[in-house]
């Protein structure tokens, strides 16, 4: 295999699929990349046995093939060079040879059927949603995700599709997210996935701010996204998701209407004394008042009080600040809402202004 790129047509691709490269190297494989040269141009891929990450590049080559390289290695060669370099890659039995300008490097090879690949994914359900829309649900719910619960099907994202509507949903069983928005599909029924982490995460990575479409496709034990020049892959955990809908308290009860910034910037004040371990703090609700209180094992104390809009039953009620930031840092809107029947209840959080998100909060023993 021979050709030259510019460093930019290379270093692009590499960056976005070096995220599924194996760090820990089960198999010496797994830490190169796959390099395929054909007549339509140049492919990449990369993949830890969970995910796989391929970016293509139009390009001609002088001598089409295959080979595997080392990634981090090829990828430190390319952010080295200078802007606009170019860049020959000359493959020659076990040995690569990098040249640019007056840089040249020998990188050792291993044969391209020595990379293993994924399971052939078998489409079960195909929906086209644009890259914004995706990118939006995973953001608004991909924090509550658990991680390394022994529940494994806690530790990815629970994605369900119908015919009008996807939502994603996640908890670590202290909190649940949950955002839903409408979409186009032909689907009879409804269809359930759990995405683990890593995946969520590299999904989260390669998605753009855009209105651009996508094609995914959930297989048995697979998904699939097909964006611009690249695709990206992962296995699914096999397991069963926990009923969300009994989780989501009614949205009835004690009613609370706050700023959100003024809330977030008085929650950040008192955990300042928090435990560190527990991040506790006590919420006491009065009329058109919120106290939150802190306390720490050094039997330091943090007062902070708060005007809100409440004219509910007085409560005392204590919760995790930590879960509280994360649901505010989700959104940009002025205004958050907060529900909760009394003070053993979950705490119902939502801001007006976006109605496809709620997160529920376990209240906690202080």
């Amino acid at each position: 295999m021979k050709f030259k790129i510019l460093r930019e047509d290379l270093l692009v691709p590499l960056q976005q699929v070096i995220g599924a490269v194996e760090k820990r190297q089960t198999l010496p494989a797994l830490s190169n990349v796959l390099i395929k040269g054909e007549a339509q141009g140049l492919s990449l891929t990369a993949t830890d046995l969970e995910i796989e990450l391929v970016s293509t590049v139009q390009l001609m080559l002088d001598e089409p093939g295959e080979i595997t390289l080392p990634a981090k290695k090829l990828l430190d060669i390319c952010k080295s060079l200078p802007n606009e370099a170019e860049i020959s890659i000359d493959v020659d039995v076990d040995r690569a040879i990098i040249k640019s300008g007056r840089s040249r490097f020998t990188l050792t090879t291993l044969p391209a059927s020595d990379f293993p690949a994924l399971d052939e994914i078998s489409s079960v359900y195909e929906f086209n949603i644009s890259q914004n829309v995706l990118k939006d649900l995973i953001d608004k719910t991909s924090f509550a995700m658990a991680q390394q619960d022994v529940r494994y099907y806690l530790n990815g994202l629970m994605m369900e599709v119908s015919s009008s509507t996807i939502r994603t949903v996640a908890t670590d069983g202290h909190r649940l997210a949950f955002c839903e928005k409408e979409m186009d599909g032909d689907l009879a029924d409804s269809k359930q996935v759990i995405i683990p982490r890593k995946g969520i995460s590299e999904l989260q990575r390669l998605l753009a701010d855009s209105d651009e479409t996508i094609k995914v496709i959930l297989g048995n034990n697979h998904i699939q996204c097909q964006l611009p020049n690249q695709r990206f892959t992962s296995k699914l955990i096999d397991g069963r998701f926990p009923d969300y809908k009994r989780v989501m308290p009614a949205a009835e009860g004690n009613t609370l209407i706050v700023d959100r910034e003024s809330l977030k910037q008085a929650l950040v004040r008192a955990s300042i004394l928090s435990n560190e371990k527990y991040r506790g703090i006590r919420f006491i609700l009065s009329e058109n008042l919120l106290k939150l209180q802190a306390q720490n094992p050094d039997q330091e104390e943090a007062d902070v009080e708060l005007e809100i809009n409440y004219s509910g039953d007085a409560l005392e009620v204590g919760f995790n600040v930590t879960y509280m930031l994360d649901v505010l840092n989700t959104s940009s809107r002025e205004i958050v809402q907060g529900i909760i029947k009394d003070a053993n209840s979950s705490l119902l959080l939502s801001f007006p202004d976006e109605s496809q998100a709620r997160y529920v909060i376990m209240p906690m023993r202080l």
